[in-house]
């Protein structure tokens, strides 16, 4: 899943607040965070870069952490019983596998990086230590990621990036 990092690939959680506040998709992640808040919940985070084509997270897998998009664009692919395949992009400034981490329930898409991306990632075990150490941090994180899987539930060709 990871890949080893570049020398020239550097990772600053100033990088991952400004994605997050220049987003314009509708399933952008909206918290309410200032720099302060960023930089706590930089230490519950780990940075990793993908390569192009790589693959975040398999549909069918049991893990349920949580991805933050720096940059780059990561496809999403769902195949039914059926053999069809629908599709979606998600880009810098989202979010990906919120249906996991609050379901409890296996992946359902695979993810893969359309190019080079930066992302950050939290455990559900880092989420609980925030929780118990910041909790006004962890409760505007998770009324954040709520309103990111309710938006993409109500738009039907953005169902397919809850993962």
């Amino acid at each position: 899943m990871n890949a080893p990092l570049p020398t020239n690939v550097r990772f600053d959680i100033k990088g991952l607040s400004q994605a997050m506040a220049l987003c314009n998709a509708s399933d952008a992640l909206r918290c309410q965070f200032n720099q302060a808040h960023w930089d706590i919940l930089a230490s519950y985070l780990q940075p990793f870069a993908l390569s192009s084509g790589q693959v975040l997270m398999e549909q069918g897998a049991l893990d349920r952490t949580l991805y933050f998009i720096e940059s780059g664009t990561l496809s999403v692919h769902y195949e039914d019983e059926k053999a069809r395949v629908r599709m979606a992009l998600v880009g810098a400034g989202s979010v990906l596998g919120e249906g996991a981490f609050f379901s409890h329930h296996a992946r359902s898409a695979t993810v893969q990086a359309s190019g080079p991306c930066k992302l950050w990632c939290l455990t559900p075990m880092r989420y609980l230590e925030l929780a118990n150490r910041h909790s006004p941090i962890a409760l505007e994180l998770v009324t954040a990621l709520g309103a990111v899987m309710a938006k993409r539930l109500y738009n039907r060709p953005k169902r397919v990036a809850v993962t």
